[in-house]
């Protein structure tokens, strides 16, 4: 039913993995073959192409649904419908930003420090370009073919590029003035597509799916055992999304209790609540959660 296009590139890996995840795996019959298929009825074509070409294909109606970053819906100012963000990247679920770097000896504290007519090296032409005009600032934009960070300050007197951490930027001896957008991974849809009932219900479907991986990502769920005297402190320390559920154990010998925690917190909360009296602790992984 829907033409589906994924990321290659950076955010391939995780991308996949998070089809993988979704119990939507993606088929091919190479890590490096264009076509693939996902063997759901919803789904009848897969593609995977750069993410700088998806918006303007997805727009122009060659696939129904795409996955790409919000920087190059930006960038090539397509028509696309976002069903909603995507909170991962290339390693982390930071967003990445795009951003104005000068050598980090330069006096420059912002855009608006830059001089008239400045030298620009970016991947983002069309995006730069409207930062400096609405900055009122002439700047002389070069397309980069990547290495963009390397350019300063013998080629270009800035760069507008892409970060997750700045540590790449600060490595090469840059430093962040501004910033231009901050940038989700994104599902995207044609508006034609979107628009059609059947269609848009198959696409709402597969982000609950996506999403529902996401939300799980980081946390695990709990369970245990509490007597009566002890419930009130247990549930104190629990963390949980709305409130832990609790149900009365055989014959009045106790309660069982159960939520879902950040796994960051659990070496401190089980110890925590063994301290309290909780018996039978067990920790589970989660494969998704759907609110």
């Amino acid at each position: 039913m829907l033409k589906l296009v994924l990321p290659k590139g950076s955010l391939e890996k995780s991308t996949l993995e998070l089809f993988e995840a979704a119990d939507l795996p993606v088929q091919r019959s190479s890590d490096v073959a264009y076509k693939a298929s996902v063997a759901d009825p919803r789904i009848s074509d897969v593609r995977i192409l750069r993410p700088q070409e998806i918006p303007t294909y997805v727009a122009d109606g060659l696939f129904d649904l795409g996955i790409t970053g919000r920087d190059w819906v930006e960038e090539t100012g397509s028509d696309v419908v976002s069903l909603g963000e995507l909170k991962y990247s290339k390693a982390t679920s930071l967003p990445i930003r795009v951003v104005l770097a000068v050598a980090g000896g330069s006096p420059c504290e912002s855009v608006a420090d830059l001089p008239q007519g400045v030298r620009v090296s970016t991947e983002y032409p069309e995006l730069t370009r409207r930062f400096f005009e609405d900055a009122g600032i002439e700047a002389q934009i070069a397309l980069s073919y990547g290495a963009t960070e390397a350019k300063v300050p013998d080629i270009v007197d800035a760069v507008v590029e892409i970060t997750e951490t700045g540590r790449a930027l600060r490595a090469a001896g840059l430093r962040i003035i501004d910033t231009l957008l901050v940038s989700y991974t994104e599902l995207v849809a044609n508006p034609a597509a979107a628009a059609d009932g059947e269609k848009r219900h198959a696409m709402g479907q597969i982000f609950t799916l996506l999403q529902g991986v996401l939300e799980a990502r980081g946390k695990v769920l709990v369970k245990l055992n509490v007597g009566p005297d002890a419930l009130d402190a247990v549930i104190e320390i629990l963390p949980a999304m709305k409130a832990p559920t609790v149900n009365e154990l055989f014959r009045g010998a106790g309660y069982a209790v159960e939520t879902v925690v950040p796994r960051s917190e659990i070496n401190i909360l089980i110890p925590a609540l063994r301290d309290l009296g909780a018996t039978d602790i067990v920790e589970m992984p989660i494969s998704k959660i759907v609110p």
